[in-house]
């Protein structure tokens, strides 16, 4: 029966990707043995409740081979039926060409970028390990689960999967059990082309155990490995799994040619002749293998059984922990943001937005004890630390301080493991130029939906001596063009508020807060409607003539050049846009409010890229902002470089009002 249900992973992959003319048949074939000893034996996991809380965790980081976990998710009794398998690749289908979380029941996180879905899987052993420490007690071991990763020899070339596992085995993360589909195949051939180094070496080196499977199909062998990792309680454990890409295809086995493109129907045919099943049935999968992962199912559900009891006795017994567990699985309390005096306090004196961060998350952090975070090694500078959390480590798992050392994209792929595990709510913080590291991740988060939030800060030519290497330019750009995310650049105290306030209260949509290295100074008119990603911060004293609009530290020069502008008799009105993407989201008569469409004369300034300015500037306005890489010299100096002084405004906005007017 064991030889049957992989045959039939195996059968029913190559069956969809043939009807699809599309997928990778590559991995499903030679990795079926391992991904059904996991599932079949070892995984605790529960079809008739995808997300209990204490299920084990798999993680398909080879996303690619997505049929065969489709495949698996469909025999073991998820919901997946043989029309969703037959629909595998197509438009609408919960069988899209790669996982995806929150498509598929069963999917724990979206992968196919290689190498992500291992650092997804570290945030979410990180995450067992502190709330196992948080609420676990003597006899009742609440949070008790393993993370376990299925990776090629795609994700090891990756340089995410260095970042990754060298913090896991640092950290100490004994429930992390990697298996690796080790095939030496990649699209161009053999991996003896690029890839030579002994990978079991460099992973022991990281902390690991190691472990070897020398036949991909020998499920005894697959098993004993498992559990040899599963009695290691000080380090994270690697399993090398030696396969065949395409096994059971006579023509393809072994060859790159089965990676990435279907087998085509000869092909198929012979596999199934090779596998003993009926070459001229397809989607025909016998009802004993149904009746036999139905049986093999029994040992999860009867796993989260034992576990609801165990469960509500514990909540009998300690009502305390109860209530902080589902504080720590619900919303945040947002109420004890929005009225908390210490989050928006007035300063009286200049601040960077970064300072001024820094001291809203001492307070955050006390209304959300389940926030968990850090710095890839900047923590000082981008004021990311909390004050007396703890440091999570190999020996303190109580620590909600992450120190990720200089690992930009790992950090990003743990901040999302940290968030799909579920009870921990995630930020971490870099220099805005270095995001370029984790932009990728950023992505995946975006995607999935995972409310996270980004202090990047250091955010523009304000940087100064550091030079161009350190100057974010076209950063804004980038990351305003992500779908689904928010970008916040805020001018000032309330406006960072605002920002952090947007991240709080998102469920939906991470949140990247844009701060300065440099001081900006408080501004009268600031206030909480900055929620609405813009807004009139400095009035036009009687009628608008033109309208700057600026964000983050260029708000305050935008107000310095309208005073000039009205003693020059120019009427301007100063709008904040902290937000491209909120204020295009409001409805179209506050729209029309802040940015009347009469008004003809706009003059743009921020000090990066201009590109996507020009749906706010108008045909006829002007952008004033950064067409070259920064340079090094004090950020007054640079400012002055560049254009961005308030004299240069005056005479551009002074220029377009003059030429409009005599059109």
């Amino acid at each position: 029966m064991d030889k049957l249900t992989v045959d039939a992973i195996r059968v029913l992959s190559a069956d969809a990707i043939e009807k699809a003319k599309s997928g990778h048949p590559g991995l499903p074939l030679g990795a079926a043995s391992m991904a059904f000893e996991l599932f079949a034996r070892h995984l605790n996991h529960s079809a008739k409740d995808a997300d209990w809380k204490n299920r084990d965790r798999f993680i398909l980081s080879a996303g690619h081979g997505s049929m065969l976990l489709y495949s698996l998710l469909h025999l073991f009794g998820y919901g997946i039926t043989l029309d969703d398998i037959k629909n595998f690749r197509q438009l609408g289908s919960v069988t899209p060409g790669h996982p995806e979380y929150g498509v598929t029941s069963g999917v724990e996180a979206t992968t196919g970028p290689l190498g992500a879905g291992l650092g997804m899987a570290v945030g979410m052993a990180m995450a067992e390990a502190h709330l196992a420490a948080k609420f676990n007690v003597e006899g009742y071991n609440i949070v008790d689960h393993y993370t376990y990763a299925l990776c090629g020899d795609g994700c090891m070339m990756e340089g995410i999967s260095s970042e990754a596992l060298s913090l896991a085995g640092t950290l100490g993360l004994s429930k992390l059990i990697i298996l690796y589909d080790s095939n030496k195949i990649s699209i161009e051939g053999s991996t003896d082309l690029t890839f030579t180094e002994d990978v079991a070496a460099r992973v022991r080196a990281f902390g690991f155990q190691t472990l070897e499977v020398n036949d991909g199909n020998d499920l005894k062998a697959i098993g004993d490995a498992i559990e040899a990792a599963k009695a290691d309680t000080e380090r994270p454990s690697f399993i090398t799994v030696r396969t065949q890409i395409g096994y059971g295809c006579p023509k393809k086995q072994g060859k790159a040619s089965s990676h990435g493109e279907p087998l085509g129907e000869e092909n198929v045919r012979e596999l199934k002749e090779f596998l003993g099943w009926n070459p001229d049935e397809h989607f025909v999968i016998p009802q004993k293998v149904y009746d036999y992962c139905g049986e093999l199912g029994k040992r999860g559900e009867d796993a989260r059984i034992a576990w609801e009891k165990m469960f509500a006795e514990y909540s009998e017994e300690f009502p305390d922990k109860r209530a902080l567990w589902d504080e720590y699985h619900g919303d945040i309390d947002m109420e004890a943001i929005l009225n908390d005096a210490e989050i928006w306090k007035h300063r009286d004196k200049a601040a960077a937005t970064r300072s001024v961060s820094g001291d809203i998350l001492q307070r955050i952090k006390e209304i959300v004890p389940n926030l968990m975070g850090g710095s890839a090694d900047l923590g000082p500078s981008n004021k990311t630390v909390m004050k007396g959390a703890g440091d999570f480590s190999s020996t303190d798992r109580l620590g909600r301080n992450i120190h990720f050392g200089v690992r930009e994209m790992a950090m990003g792929a743990v901040a999302n493991g940290l968030m799909l595990h579920g009870g921990i709510r995630s930020y971490v913080g870099t220099f805005f130029v270095f995001s370029d590291y984790l932009k990728p991740m950023v992505r995946l988060a975006a995607i999935m939906k995972l409310p996270i939030t980004y202090v990047f800060t250091h955010d523009s030519i304000g940087v100064g001596e550091d030079g161009p290497t350190h100057e974010p330019i076209e950063h804004l750009s980038m990351y305003r063009a992500i779908p689904n995310l928010v970008v916040f650049r805020p001018a000032e105290e309330v406006e960072t508020a605002v920002g952090w306030q947007l991240a709080m209260q998102s469920k939906t949509k991470p949140t990247v807060l844009v701060l300065t290295r440099q001081n900006t100074p408080q501004i009268e008119g600031a206030s909480r409607e900055a929620i609405n990603g813009a807004y009139v911060i400095s009035p036009e004293r009687e009628k608008i003539d033109g309208i700057l609009i600026a964000s983050g530290s260029e708000v305050a020069l935008a107000i310095d050049s309208q005073k000039l502008l009205w003693k020059k008799g120019v009427d301007t009105r100063v709008v904040s846009m902290p937000s491209m993407e909120i204020f295009l989201a409001k409805d179209k008569e506050y729209r029309e409010k802040i940015l009347p469409s009469k008004i003809l004369a706009r003059v743009v300034i921020e000090a990066g890229a201009n590109f996507g300015w020009g749906c706010f500037s108008g045909i006829e306005g002007v952008v004033i902002a950064m067409e070259s890489f920064g340079a090094s010299a004090p950020a007054n100096v640079l400012f002055k470089h560049f254009g961005f002084t308030k004299e240069h405004i005056t005479e551009v906005m002074t220029n377009l009002v003059e030429r409009l007017n005599s059109n």
